[in-house]
């Protein structure tokens, strides 16, 4: 397996102008997976000229064509799961399983898109007056700057890269410096697929705000799509409010998970499993805050202590884990920081709580008290952190007492379930299981958790625009 660490401009693999790389280290065991080339400003510039260029080509290219270039991207990732999959484990540090589950989920992204490229509609009516026809179309944005984490490098960059094609924008993708040789697996797909030049290009500045401001700069650049933190959202944002740039956010979560009196256990217990321990923790959309009543409290938690003892840790590539690494020690140290506060504060460690390198355990506390540091943060890790209640509507107020609004998951008899599911401010809740993503579902939040939604058939019309046409009836 070849590993692209050049930037991708115009059709080309490149190195950087002055030939800087940086290194992308496997977090398991610190070794330097490989040195990725650093994007100077002129190469940031050169995206931007490529993408322009190739604008008014994409756009008018039939939505057939781009359908089946996605489709043939799709086809090859699928093929190549396995291959993928190994990428992220070296260079984000997750589990196997973990790693297999995104690659699949990536690939989805080019499938279900190359389906809705064919499927933009329009309206076409008669006005009120009778008067004029009133002509309805949905064309590009134009050139998008893609900005991606690195929790899940492979499916962010799909879920940003699949509609903005399928619309018919070019893009510039900027991946996390931490895992972009996922994000060049990606292209390189979509080049063997056969991605005319300049439709897709990659570059990796360092550093990232002025090269990223660079490019917000140039008038060509007229969308800009971001996943990751609330904060680095808010200053993206300032960013774009000049030149008014088209903006879709999806950021932090504080996701709540509330278990009802009623709930059947082993249900809720499995449930909780998948929405904590999915990705080692590392998910926007990760459980972050449990709400137990207390008729079940003691019985959840020796469950769940029980089902968290029994996840093999270790490095990712073992396929026999089902606990990776952090993405680094410095993320690590910051989920350790986390428990330490969440003690101090008179939470008990019921489990875990041990740090290795990279690796942190799978970590139960329990006695955590709601607006605690814990309760307000997003862990991003293996953190189970329990607040007992005994009233439900206090419940739903303290899981709305957040800035975020990404995420929730509720658990119990479906009628009260469902019922404390729409009260929930959250853009998305799981009723009675752990995991919701889906390319086919609008995946976002409200509040400071994002704006616009990413999947389902709202998610190739964040790349749109209306165009009113008027016409003498």
């Amino acid at each position: 397996m070849t590993l692209r660490s050049d930037l991708f401009i115009d059709g080309k693999w490149r190195p950087g102008a002055d030939g800087g790389r940086f290194e992308v280290v496997d977090p398991a065991d610190q070794s330097t997976v490989a040195r990725f080339a650093i994007a100077t400003a002129g190469d940031c510039h050169d995206a931007v000229d490529a993408a322009a260029a190739a604008q008014d080509g994409w756009a008018a290219a039939p939505p057939r064509e781009r359908s089946e270039l996605l489709r043939a991207a799709y086809e090859i990732l699928a093929a190549e799961t396995d291959d993928l999959a190994e990428v992220i484990v070296r260079e984000n540090g997750k589990a196997w399983a973990d790693a297999v589950a995104e690659a699949r989920y990536a690939a989805e992204f080019f499938r279900w898109f190359a389906e809705e490229a064919v499927r933009v509609h329009g309206d076409y009516r008669l006005s009120p007056a009778g008067d004029k026809r009133i002509i309805v179309d949905r064309q590009p944005v134009g050139v998008s700057l893609l900005i991606t984490p690195w929790n899940f490098p492979a499916a962010m960059a799909t879920r940003k890269l699949a509609p903005a094609l399928a619309a018919g924008c070019t893009t510039i993708l900027k991946p996390a410096r931490e895992t972009p040789l996922t994000a060049a697996y990606v292209v390189e797909a979509l080049f063997r697929a056969g991605l005319p030049a300049g439709v897709v290009n990659l570059v990796t500045p360092v550093p990232t705000g002025p090269m990223v401001q660079l490019m917000l700069d140039r008038p060509e650049v007229r969308k800009l799509s971001f996943t990751g933190s609330t904060e680095v959202g808010r200053q993206l944002l300032h960013a774009c409010a000049d030149r008014v740039v088209n903006t879709s956010m999806e950021l932090g979560g504080n996701a709540p998970l509330i278990v009802l009196p009623g709930a059947d256990l082993g249900e809720a217990v499995a449930g909780a499993l998948l929405a904590k321990m999915r990705n080692g923790g590392s998910a926007c959309t990760s459980a972050n805050r449990f709400y137990v009543h207390d008729s079940v409290h003691d019985e959840f938690v020796a469950r769940m202590d029980a089902a968290l003892g029994a996840i093999p840790a270790g490095p990712g590539l073992d396929r026999a884990n089902e606990l990776g690494a952090c993405v680094s020690r410095a993320e690590c140290e910051k989920v350790a920081a986390l428990v330490d506060a969440a003690v101090a504060e008179g939470a008990t460690l019921r489990r875990g709580g041990r740090a290795a390198g990279a690796f942190y355990d799978a970590t139960l506390l329990t006695g955590v008290e709601h607006g605690s540091v814990i309760n307000r943060t997003e862990i991003f890790g293996p953190v189970t952190a329990v607040v007992r209640f005994t009233d439900v509507d206090e419940a739903v107020r303290m899981a709305n007492d957040t800035e975020f609004g990404l995420m929730a998951y509720v658990f119990g008899e479906e009628r009260p379930a469902v019922a404390v599911a729409r009260r929930l401010e959250s853009g998305m809740v799981a009723v009675n299981r752990g995991v919701v993503s889906d390319p086919a579902a609008p995946f976002g939040g409200v509040k400071q958790s994002g704006l616009g939604r990413e999947g389902g058939t709202e998610g190739i019309l964040e790349f749109l625009e209306e165009k009113y046409i008027a016409l003498t009836a």
